[in-house]
């Protein structure tokens, strides 16, 4: 192997070194809020109720994916449930970038569109873009529950959020893999809540005989 290739599987093995160990700080440390989420988006489904998600950038195409899951499905067969990404009309987009500002585009549609007891769920691996805070601002002093997905450090986001989820990497791109691993799990969490809520748990192996 040449010196060139050794570099390059040494960073193969720092990333994905780095990856495993924020999916491991973010299962032992957030799995609890985990939890609280799925059943805040059950308990508003259930009501009738939607979820907006919305980020940008890599985030922006996380709140498409996880908006899909909760559409289409995730891992069962069941009816669709009304999740909307905020990230996907460009002709909105543009014209609130255009004619206000980028920092009005969620909180524009969350306006439009959101009612108490709607849930929104802001991405964001810093904790502090504008456009996901005056969002998530705005949904929380108007009744609807607030999420968020962010990175290790606590911000401005945690004020407005009610429950918020904290990826422990300084890596932005760490934090992205933590945030649709979680999302993941929610989806699965969500699922169950809404479609299975009397599913048996599984039992618990009975004590060795002594």
């Amino acid at each position: 192997m040449s010196r060139s290739d050794k570099n390059l599987l040494d960073r193969v093995d720092r990333a994905f070194s780095q990856s495993l160990e924020a999916v491991e700080g973010l299962w032992r440390s957030q799995g609890a809020v985990i939890v609280e989420m799925a059943q805040v988006v059950a308990a508003a489904f259930k009501a009738h109720r939607r979820l907006y998600i919305f980020g940008n950038g890599g985030s922006a195409a996380d709140a498409q994916h996880l908006a899909a899951e909760c559409i289409n499905r995730f891992q069962m067969e069941r009816a669709p449930l009304p999740a909307v990404a905020l990230t996907v009309d460009t002709s909105v987009l543009t014209s609130i970038a255009n004619d206000y500002d980028f920092k009005d585009v969620f909180l524009k549609q969350i306006q439009a569109l959101g009612e108490a007891g709607d849930v929104a769920l802001g991405l964001s691996t810093s904790g502090r873009s504008e456009n996901v805070l005056r969002a998530l601002r705005w949904a929380r002093e108007h009744g609807l529950h607030t999420l968020g997905f962010a990175g290790r450090d606590k911000t401005d986001m945690d004020i407005y959020c009610d429950r918020i989820l904290h990826v422990p990497s300084p890596v932005t791109a760490r934090v992205q893999e933590g945030h649709i691993a979680a999302g993941h799990v929610l989806c699965e969490l969500i699922e169950v809540l809404v479609f299975r809520p009397d599913e048996p748990k599984a039992e618990e192996p009975a004590p060795a005989a002594c």
